[in-house]
């Protein structure tokens, strides 16, 4: 078997997206000739904990794991969190608005740790994995990003060993994320991160985006740079593993279930929809007396506070993070899956790994984005769902009361079969091996 090195910060018993897309990778490598070798941390900061995904790694799989330092219990202590409360991704803020002490850890947070808050692991990581790869050579490096310091890691490992092919995977952007313009960026950190950016598109031998925004993007970025050869950059989207869908009937909720499953933060917030539903119970009363807004994860308080003011409190389920597999059974349950794109500017290429489970549940999805984006393009190929743009109140309403009164598009199940994990894995063999045989 060939083998390849994959950098990965999020790896069970971390819970969350961040670790599904490689930890799926990792499961079917296998059965494409490839053997797998994980980079991961050995007690890094993550936001949740899900052990029930450690059955999905491949036994015998070698997993190599060094410590870390990261600056989060100075933060902690500044911004007066407990010391084993968990520091939650983006800027989601449970319990309260974003005070003085938070503005300013973002700033040091944007100013000073570059790319992020790992940095610290970056020159210990190339030392570690250089000297292994000297008794346990490898045909292929792989790093994911964010956090981008996986890349800035692999970037030191290639420099070393400029004839190991690398493939930098980004499952979010990095200089166009949705909250880079909140990072309080002066100029010299603004332009840090670019040359890093810059660095890992032009020296990676295989550029991966998980959607066909971000990968113009990037061959954007490459066609400036002296000798970018955008041919290299490629998408291999998120997907959904068939094993996780339950076989066994599950019974639905009993009311018409909104359901949105994940952290559901400020930028994130679907004003729209609370407007929307707030109209449909003052004028409809079946709708009143049957709907159930479930919220399954973190809220942030800037939502809670809008759900309030659109007086949809009492119709209002919250269900604390829960592990994949019971996530995946809450999705088959619900009516109606919520699918939200963070109104930003770099909005048409948001595609979450959210939303190919979602798919695969069977449940309908409404989804609140760009009409012209990459979400509502595999929604149309897929008839998974209907989407309506961050403003259009008039469709948002005709999608809901068309799910709740039973009108269903029939899915196009061989366009959905295209997203399967191990659909995805057999792409991602074909992109190693077309790299190893050059």
């Amino acid at each position: 078997m060939k083998k390849v090195l994959i950098l990965t910060y999020y790896w069970p018993p971390s819970g969350g997206a961040g670790v599904q897309r490689w930890l799926k990778f990792v499961k079917y490598l296998h059965q494409f000739g490839w053997e797998p070798v994980v980079y991961t941390v050995e007690d890094g900061e993550m936001p949740v904990i899900d052990d029930s995904l450690a059955k999905d790694i491949p036994l015998g799989t070698v997993i190599l794991k060094q410590p870390i330092w990261e600056p989060y219990k100075i933060y902690k202590r500044f911004s007066g969190k407990k010391k084993g409360e968990k520091i939650n991704a983006g800027f989601l803020n449970e319990n309260k608005k974003q005070g003085f002490k938070d503005k300013m850890s973002i700033w040091i947070r944007g100013n000073f740790f570059i790319p992020d808050a790992r940095k610290f692991w970056i020159k210990p990581s190339i030392k570690y994995l250089n000297d292994y790869l000297i008794s346990n050579p490898v045909d292929a490096i792989i790093s994911s990003g964010p956090p981008h310091t996986m890349h800035m890691i692999a970037l030191g490992v290639k420099k070393k060993n400029p004839s190991l092919k690398w493939i930098a995977d980004f499952r979010d952007p990095w200089t166009n994320i949705d909250f880079y313009d909140q990072l309080m960026l002066s100029g010299w950190a603004d332009r840090k991160h670019h040359r890093m950016e810059k660095s890992v598109l032009r020296f990676a031998d295989s550029v991966i985006s998980v959607g066909e925004e971000m990968n113009k993007e990037f061959k954007a970025m490459l066609q400036q740079l002296p000798g970018g050869n955008t041919e290299k950059c490629s998408v291999i989207s998120n997907g959904y593993d068939a094993d996780d869908v339950s076989q066994e009937p599950v019974e639905k909720d009993a009311k018409f279930s909104i359901a949105h499953i994940g952290t559901l933060v400020k930028d994130r917030n679907p004003e729209v929809l609370w407007k929307v539903l707030s109209a449909l119970v003052t004028k409809n009363e079946t709708f009143r007396d049957r709907l159930e807004i479930k919220l399954v994860g973190k809220v942030d308080f800037y939502v809670n506070e809008q759900i309030e003011r659109f007086g949809l409190t009492t119709f209002v389920r919250k269900i604390d993070y829960l592990p994949h597999d019971e996530v995946i059974v809450e999705q088959q349950r619900s009516h109606v899956l919520l699918l939200l794109v963070n109104n930003t500017r770099n909005a048409k290429g948001i595609l979450t790994g959210k939303f190919f489970e979602y798919m695969s549940s069977g449940c309908p999805i409404v989804a609140i984005g760009p009409p012209d984006g990459d979400l509502a393009a595999i929604i149309h190929a897929t008839n998974s769902g209907l989407i309506s743009g961050f403003d259009d109140e008039q469709q948002l309403e005709q999608n809901l009361l068309d799910y709740f009164h039973g009108t269903v598009a029939q899915r196009n199940e061989s366009e959905i079969a295209k997203y399967s994990r191990r659909e995805l894995t057999q792409r991602l063999v074909e992109t190693l091996n077309g790299l190893v045989t050059s």
